[in-house]
């Protein structure tokens, strides 16, 4: 490997010296009398990072000790008095001027509640939600992202602006799937979040594949104890589903202890309506079908966490941390009766498939953490990780054929087995300092990747034109190592700041089909620059720009050739030969008031992997595989505006409006490049309201819209949801019940449509969506503790 990729090592250890000060301060009521047991706590400015916290004591006093040279905030806050927030340039000892907590009279009403509003605020390279002690905080974590400006669910998938993002808590990626992280979140309280970071253009620092981020920040401990809560949940769509956990936290002066356990049985049914229209050379259309799918999906899954920190000294400490997923016996049943028309819709045959698949799936993540503190404002962090990842699975699939009046014409069968194992290793150093006014910091990541898989077709007895291909069964091995480091510094002025980047990844990388014998190897460099300028006008006025250039490797179990069929006639399949593809990405913000924001944005996704269906007119069958497009783009401006109506009330308001565009090759149409492009529009409306003065009992309304968009080479209808939740505190809040409806009128169903020259094709997706559920939970312990809530870091997880 070339050596001299690794300059910017050179940059990792400077010889950085600096003292270290004191503060110390009385918080007062506006009588002159001593507030105890208010929290304070220490932020750096720069992006809101929690350095320390503490609370006073009896007579109101506080003090911090060994705090670097640097730029902070200080936050006190008190049950019934407003929060206060203060600037601090610590560059000596400082003893403050006595903090006066404000009465907050919306607290002492006795018909209106106390609630903090939410906060918008911009730092250089994210969109900051503060949401602690506000109405959204009454509920749990999931909604409260759904509520963070820009951010969507499509499929219970979290996106910004149409692209997947990648969920952290408390800077330490979460790598679970999307219904693994939705139960996850959806059982973490927001009462124990403090905020929601937003980061459409990530910096240097973060791998340049994760896309968008969404950064969890949770609330910090300060006093040592136990506390503990269980909760469970009975969810009623078609099928009734159910969740039961727990968490248990522990701390004292030098060691922190979480551990989460929770269950998941669940039914799960997904039917669609679909449709091809097959057509001729002269595009006439010839044959017309008709499909009714039915998915019931039968899961028991297991997740389990446990974090430990130590602290060793003032300087010094380590963490580990374990995450696993367990799915055992996990089942698919599908069923499937397809009629064939004539083009004048005269019934010519039907044929049915039945499919029974079973899978078992185990997911394991290890962090070990060290990180040293010197004596300036300087920092040294090394982590090292290892995932391993088993997914086994059993298919039978059946298909009957028949004449219109339901006379056995032919019956078909096959049987496969197929695995998956992945190994991933990773390293990875982190070092940061101040030169002067300059906020520096580098680092360096290694990560070894090795995966194998094989799919085995036997008992096959069918004369469908996709089993033609001999090699249907194969062995697929992939081995990949990434090499990074990075550089990056910013620096604040009076009304402007700015932050400049630059990424190094160089990737090596082979794939190989054993019944193929064919390799597909690559071995490339890239650069990874980001910009971000901002500048405040005024109070009223601020504005900003960005720029980033990303890269979106494709996930492992795309580059796998198999073919996973549904049906004998439409079938999935991956390709070894997809390539990394690079994005460039602008943003011009315009903020005023702290309250509206305008976004304009620009994107070029360059040559991004997407999943292209195409009909085979000729053999009638339906191929779904995973493609490099061409060329990509998007470019919209989007809206934002939040505030309290009401002591009581929140609402805020998401608008956006929307280009996007695509071009590929349409493999069953001579290779002619082929532009799926849609203008749409989303806009998303959602209230809070608060009942009673103890914030006791809570409620929300939700409005969401979104028109077309692309979906790969499929154009996707608009669809509406409208959702209500209420929530309860009970037993001297200790407990909580809940009650939520989703897409009360049924509407979040799209049609996806394909049509283009001899393409006709498409279906109607009928998820569970509207659903009713159930939940209660139920605190002991000390609940004034703040966890220490985190997960596992390793973007290579992300592509499992």
């Amino acid at each position: 490997m070339k050596s001299a990729f690794f300059l910017p090592i050179l940059f990792l250890f400077p010889l950085v010296s600096s003292a270290q000060f004191e503060i110390n301060g009385t918080i007062l009521n506006k009588d002159s009398d001593a507030i105890a047991y208010a929290n304070i706590a220490l932020y750096q400015q720069q992006d809101s990072t929690f350095v320390e916290g503490t609370i006073s004591d009896e007579k109101g006093d506080f003090s911090f000790s060994k705090i670097n040279k640097g730029n902070y905030f200080l936050e006190a806050s008190f049950m019934g008095y407003q929060k206060q927030r203060e600037k601090l340039n610590v560059n000596k000892d400082l003893h403050l001027p006595a903090i006066i907590l404000k009465v907050n009279s919306e607290y002492l009403d006795e018909v209106t509640l106390t609630s903090r509003k939410p906060e918008i605020r911009r730092a250089s390279d994210r969109i900051i939600f503060d949401i602690e002690n506000t109405s959204i905080s009454s509920g749990n974590t999931w909604d409260a992202i759904r509520m963070a400006p820009g951010v969507i669910t499509i499929n219970d998938d979290l996106k910004i602006r149409n692209t997947t993002a990648t969920i952290y808590i408390n800077e330490r990626k979460v790598d679970l799937t999307s219904d693994e992280l939705k139960q996850l979140l959806e059982s973490f309280s927001a009462e124990d979040v403090k905020q929601i970071e937003i980061l459409r253009n990530p910096s240097a620092k973060y791998d340049a594949g994760d896309g968008p981020i969404i950064n969890i920040v949770t609330t910090k401990m300060l006093v040592p104890g136990y506390k503990g809560s269980v909760n469970a949940s009975y969810t009623q769509a078609i099928y009734a589903k159910y969740n039961l956990g727990m968490s248990h936290y522990y701390k004292n002066d030098k060691l922190n202890v979480l551990m989460n356990y929770s269950y998941s049985p669940s039914k799960k049914i997904k039917q669609d309506e679909s449709y091809v229209n097959y057509i001729n050379n002269e595009n006439e259309v010839f044959n017309r079908w008709r499909t009714d799918f039915d998915r019931i999906t039968r899961e028991n899954s297991h997740q389990a966490n446990v974090i430990l920190d130590y602290k060793i000294d003032e300087k010094n400490a380590i963490n580990f941390s374990a995450n696993g997923v367990y799915s055992p016996d996990m089942s698919y049943n599908n069923e499937g009766r397809t009629r064939a028309y004539s083009p004048n819709f005269i019934l010519d045959s039907t044929f049915t498939t039945e499919a029974r698949l079973a899978n078992d799936l185990t997911n394991l993540g290890y962090d070990l953490d060290f990180n040293h503190q010197f004596k300036s404002n300087t920092s040294l962090s090394v982590n090292l990780h290892s995932t391993y990842y088993d997914s086994q699975t059993i298919q039978m699939l059946f298909t009957d054929y028949f004449t219109p009046d339901d006379q056995l014409l032919d019956e078909n069968n096959l049987a496969t087995n197929s695995a998956q194992k992945i190994n991933i290793y990773a390293g990875q150093a982190d070092f940061e300092t101040v030169f002067g006014s300059y906020n520096f910091s580098t680092g360096l990541k290694y990560s070894d990747i090795n995966s194998e898989s094989f799919l085995n077709f036997y008992e096959l007895e069918s004369d469908a034109a996709p089993f033609a291909d001999q090699y249907l069964s194969d062995r697929f091995q992939y081995n990949e190592m990434v090499y990074a480091a990075y550089v990056s510094a910013n620096k604040d002025w009076d009304k402007f700041s700015a932050q400049l980047g630059l990424r190094v990844e160089h990737t090596d990388r082979e794939g190989r089909s054993m019944s193929l014998n064919e390799f597909n190897n690559r071995d490339y460099t890239e650069f990874f620059p980001s910009l971000y300028l901002n500048y405040k006008a005024s109070e009223n006025h601020s504005f900003g720009f960005d720029y980033g250039r990303k890269i979106d490797r494709p996930k492992y179990e795309s580059l796998n050739p198999f073919r996973y069929f549904i049906t004998e006639n439409n079938f999935q399949s991956g390709n070894p030969a997809l390539r990394a593809a690079i994005s460039n990405q602008f943003n011009l913000n315009y903020t005023f008031k702290n309250k509206y924001s305008f976004d304009f944005y620009y994107r070029n996704n360059g040559q991004n992997v997407a999943q292209l269906v195409f009909q085979d007119n000729e053999n009638l069958f339906l191929r779904s595989v995973q493609a490099n497009v061409l060329e990509s783009k998007s470019y919209g401006v989007d809206f934002f505006h939040g505030r309290s109506l009401k002591s009581w009330w929140y609402a805020q308001a998401v608008l956006s409006g929307f280009h996007e565009e695509e071009t590929f090759l349409a493999l069953e149409s001579n290779l002619a490049e082929v532009t799926n492009d849609v203008n749409g529009f989303y806009a998303m409306f959602f209230n809070s309201i608060m009942i009673s003065k103890e914030k006791a009992f809570s409620g929300n309304l939700t409005l969401f819209y979104l028109s077309d968009f692309i979906q790969g080479s499929y154009q996707v209808a608009d669809s509406f949801n409208v959702s209500i939740g209420l929530k309860k505190k009970v037993w001297d809040r200790k407990g909580e019940i809940s009650l939520f409806v989703s897409d009360i009128f049924n509407e979040f169903a799209p049609q996806l449509n394909s049509t283009y020259l001899n393409q006709d094709n498409g279906y109607y997706a009928l998820p569970e969506n509207r659903f009713v559920r159930v939940g209660f939970k139920y605190n002991f312990g000390n609940n004034g503790l703040k966890d220490n809530n985190r997960s596992i870091d390793a973007e290579e997880r992300d592509r499992l």
